[in-house]
């Protein structure tokens, strides 16, 4: 051991080793709370922006096959099916502005579809403007102001919902900041605002309108934001996350009392983390509202962070919401609850009693809090820091529907993650070419597709990509609701009833006999690979990794051996051949019980001069390889191995 270390090192000297791992980017092998595969180019660019572009906002019209990229100074109407520009509008600034920056721009922030058309609004170089796009390509948008609607920079905190005809958003007045509520601010209905009391600094984070198909007067506007701790503990996070709910119906109050105020707005605490140990993310990042026809069974996820540098996904439902906004008492207010209840929908909130709206004023925030679905503990919990969140249902092989979570990291990564009951499955993880940071997402959810807002281009990925083995045990391990093993094409495939798929555990025993007799068949029919190795010279070899959920382990005669995972290959070193190292080496995988052999070796003598040493970069090797090892990527493995 201690020679072939001084060897290393003597090379590293010579040859002037630079360390280039980056080990974060490859999960350890056997490790479930980690991506199990990590496939390439599985982001396809359908489209590339003439220039980079700071922000882009979409807006998914699925069933119209068209989607709105909103960038800087246009909007562009593409079609869904090849990407192609339908129509561009130019929407540079308007009139002779002085802007502070230079050059002075429209930074597109709103896309919303609205009484039939398509609103846009933009930052208009710092005086908000906001645009209805003509349904005519011969007619001019027609523009209003976009104060309250559109921030004065795209960097500033800004939402926006349109709801039958309604337009609901949280936008400051000016550069500073100041003024953040959220309103209703366009539409039929009366323009209604916040009252300054209610939050503190706070960041809106997304809204949703719920539904409620036979009660369409009690169907409430959610809020989902994070605002200023007004504990001033040291060790207390600065922020603390919420859920706020107006009425949909709210007109605001008598033109005694709250005139144009929301008299419904009320608030509570989202609790995300572990109660028992009071260890609790409070930043909420995202979230993605997953509706059901029954109202109670709709499905808020919640990405949240931590000061300990660990990002969360936590679930909770409606129901549970509603539950602590109609049962929990008022924090600070020891009286008698009056009647109507204090956030209750009254159809003329103009009626609603003083002693109600007073409540409201005062006391807006529960004393109860709304827990997740799982209580005790966050759905996923996860080093990778997770900036965006969309939630897919998919009918499997067997018709039951499944939910899928697609999460962007901040390094411009997706992952492919399963709600399987309680516990996550980790499916995949793209690897993107550059780090680029995602800038928006949305699910088209009739193509199967995830479409991604970068800098540069907006990108595709094929969620029924299927890409898992050749046999039905490879597949079934996938564990991905979108695909199944056909008997019939003898592949892994798109999901189809009566194909093979055990979504929730993955157990690969499902797969019928035959299937493992002919993969036994094809691995008996399959040589391995011959190299003529010399005596005394160090040698290695390597296996690609099928799955970082497998543990893998090298077999030599009845000898065993761990692999040596460096990046995307598992090794085997030998330091110095001798007649015991020759004969047949297999890399062997095994995951749930079910063991493949996934390359094999023969290493035969041979009596000549050792060969003259070549660099191998096993970052891009895509096949498996044998090598003497005394090459610059080993030699970064080594000493890699020797510092732990």
């Amino acid at each position: 051991m201690e020679m072939f270390i001084l060897v290393y090192i003597c090379f590293a000297v010579k040859f002037n080793l630079v360390l280039s791992l980056s080990p974060e980017d490859y999960p350890t092998l056997g490790s479930k709370k980690a991506p199990r595969l990590l496939p390439k180019n599985i982001l396809k660019t359908v489209f590339d922006y003439q220039e980079a572009q700071n922000y882009t906002v979409f807006l998914y019209k699925q069933d119209h096959g068209e989607v709105y990229a909103g960038g800087t100074n246009f909007v562009l109407r593409l079609n869904t099916t090849s990407f192609q520009i339908i129509e561009k509008h130019d929407l540079n600034t308007t009139g002779s502005l002085e802007c502070e920056e230079d050059p002075c721009q429209n930074v597109i922030t709103v896309i919303e579809e609205l009484n039939d058309g398509v609103f846009v609004c933009g930052t208009n170089g710092h005086r908000p403007q906001c645009w209805t796009l003509p349904s005519s390509p011969n007619s001019s948008p027609q523009s209003s102001d976009g104060s309250e609607i559109s921030p004065v920079l795209y960097s500033q905190n800004f939402l926006s919902l349109a709801v039958e005809g309604d337009l609901y958003a949280a936008a400051p007045f000016d550069r500073n900041g100041r003024s953040l509520q959220f309103r209703r601010t366009a539409g039929r209905r009366t323009r209604v605002s916040m009252y300054n009391n209610w939050v503190s600094e706070p960041t809106f984070i997304g809204s949703s309108w719920v539904k409620r198909e036979n009660d369409p007067d009690n169907e409430k506007i959610y809020v989902f934001f994070r605002e200023k701790n007004s504990d001033t503990n040291p060790e207390a996070d600065h922020w603390i996350s919420r859920v706020a709910r107006v009425c949909k119906v709210d007109e605001g109050g008598s033109k005694r009392f709250f005139q144009n105020m929301w008299t419904t707005f009320i608030k509570a605490r989202l609790v995300c983390g572990f109660p028992e140990e009071s260890l609790y993310l409070n930043r909420l990042q995202d979230i993605y509202v997953l509706h059901d026809r029954n109202w109670n069974n709709t499905r808020v996820y919640a990405i949240f962070t931590s000061n300990w540098n660990s990002t969360a996904v936590c679930i909770y439902t409606i129901g549970m919401i509603e539950d602590v906004f109609e049962k929990s008492t008022f924090k600070g207010y020891n009286k008698t609850i009056p009647t109507p209840r204090p956030g209750h929908c009254i159809k003329n909130s103009r009626t609603i009693p003083l002693a109600t709206v007073s409540v409201v004023k005062d006391h807006p925030e529960m004393a109860g809090w709304v827990h997740s679905v799982h209580y005790n503990t966050p759905f996923y919990v996860s080093s990778y820091n997770y900036t965006k969140i969309t939630v897919d249902q998919v009918r499997g092989a067997d018709n039951s529907v499944y939910n899928v979570l697609l999460l962007a990291t901040d390094s411009g990564k997706i992952h492919k993650v399963l709600e399987a009951g309680p516990k996550p499955v980790i499916i995949l993880e793209t690897q993107p070419l550059s780090r680029s940071t995602i800038l928006s997402i949305k699910l088209d959810s009739k193509k199967r597709k995830l479409v991604v807002g970068f800098p540069d281009s907006i990108k595709t990925m094929d969620l029924q990509r299927c890409e898992y083995g050749s046999s039905c045990q490879d597949c079934v391990l996938a564990q991905d609701p979108y695909c199944s093993w056909s008997t019939d094409m003898f592949q892994c495939t798109a999901s189809a009833l009566g194909n093979i798929q055990n979504v929730m555990t993955g157990n690969p025993n499902i797969c019928p006999s035959r299937d493992s007799k002919l993969r036994h068949r094809r691995e008996a029919q399959t040589s391995p690979f011959a190299h003529n190795v010399s005596l005394g010279v160090p040698f290695y070899l390597s296996c690609p990794v099928d799955s970082y959920h497998a543990e893998y382990r090298w077999k030599n005669g009845h000898h065993h051996s761990p692999c040596l995972q460096m990046r995307s290959q598992c090794l085997h070193l030998i330091p110095n051949m001798t007649q015991d190292d020759y004969g047949t080496y297999e890399c062997e995988s095994q995951e749930q019980g079910y063991s493949k052999v996934v390359t094999a070796y023969l290493l035969k003598a041979q009596d000549i001069p050792e060969p003259r040493m070549e660099e191998h970069s096993l970052n891009n090797a895509s096949q498996p390889v044998a090598r003497p090892w005394l090459t610059l990527g080993l030699l970064s493995a080594a000493l890699q191995l020797w510092h732990l």
